[in-house]
């Protein structure tokens, strides 16, 4: 071990740094410091191997590495973070500032990786796989996410009724339940939705549009779930069982009726004048 007036670099097999300073050590001191990453495990030796700062910025970077700090923050959300670049990078999300553009479709993300996550959408590449059942995806968090499907895992608890969910956006879309929140609304008919895809799907309802169509008998829906719920009059399939009687159903809303047998609730006076079992105004209630 060296020391100089100008600076002190304290090195161990474990640890390592330089004072505040962070003055360029010296070749003596850079030897020490990679004889003790040496020593290392292969993992860790493969991290370290080729680190030489050379100029006291990359010394800073360096030393905060090691002490696993994150010194720089965001004045705006309080995130912190390691580098200072990495902060200019985050504080674009909170400008707007977008200096990556798409050059097949014109649009714009504030970060290049994100750019290039969505390059695969024009490409087809899914370079992402999952292992289980074979799944590929644009990118590695989607996987990460999906791969919640095979475990269970739920991590995002809502603290009012302790519903859980495995993604974080799932969590704040459910948390609307709750307060009410509505932010998405019809700029036809001012009908408001707790997200984006509820008031996308409503839309058709008034352009008409039904881009889900079975293929089995070529009818067509505004909605995913409703073409999927008429896949069961093909299929027999009736997931909707009583657990008082045990009789089965195709729709939710088949069962919501059929319980009204058990629990004496009157039919309501729409449905009585139709004639039919399963009336018009059922079809109401289908996706609730």
């Amino acid at each position: 071990m060296q020391n100089q007036e100008s600076d002190t670099f304290i090195a161990t097999s474990t640890y390592c740094y330089w004072d505040h300073n962070y003055t360029k050590p010296s070749s003596y001191q850079l030897l020490c410091h990679n004889f003790f990453v040496a020593e290392r495990s292969d993992q860790e030796r493969s991290k370290h191997a080729d680190l030489e700062p050379t100029t006291n910025a990359e010394l800073k970077r360096h030393t905060a590495i090691h002490k696993e700090e994150n010194p720089y923050s965001c004045g705006t959300c309080g995130k912190n973070f390691r580098h200072q670049d990495t902060l200019m990078r985050h504080m674009r999300t909170h400008t707007g500032e977008k200096l990556y553009s798409c050059k097949t479709c014109g649009k714009s993300f504030t970060q290049g990786g994100s750019l290039k996550v969505h390059m695969r959408s024009h490409t087809g590449e899914k370079p992402y796989s999952c292992k289980i059942c074979g799944k590929s995806f644009f990118q590695g968090s989607s996987l990460k996410v999906h791969m919640r499907t095979h475990t269970g895992e739920k991590p995002y608890s809502c603290k009012i009724c302790g519903k859980s969910f495995c993604r974080q956006d799932k969590l704040v879309i459910h948390m609307r339940t709750h307060t009410g929140e509505k932010p998405f609304s019809c700029k036809i008919c001012r009908k408001s939705f707790i997200q984006g895809s509820s008031l996308k799907a409503h839309m058709r309802t008034h352009t008409g549009e039904k881009p889900y169509s079975c293929k089995t008998c070529g009818k067509s829906f505004s909605k995913g779930c409703s073409l999927k719920a008429h896949m069961r009059t093909h299929t027999g399939e009736k997931p909707y069982s009583c657990k008082t009687c045990g009789k089965d159903f195709l729709f939710r809303s088949y069962l919501k009726v059929h319980m009204r047998t058990h629990t004496g609730e009157k039919t309501p006076t729409c449905c009585s004048k139709q004639g039919s079992l399963f009336p018009l105004c059922f079809f109401f209630l289908l996706f609730s």
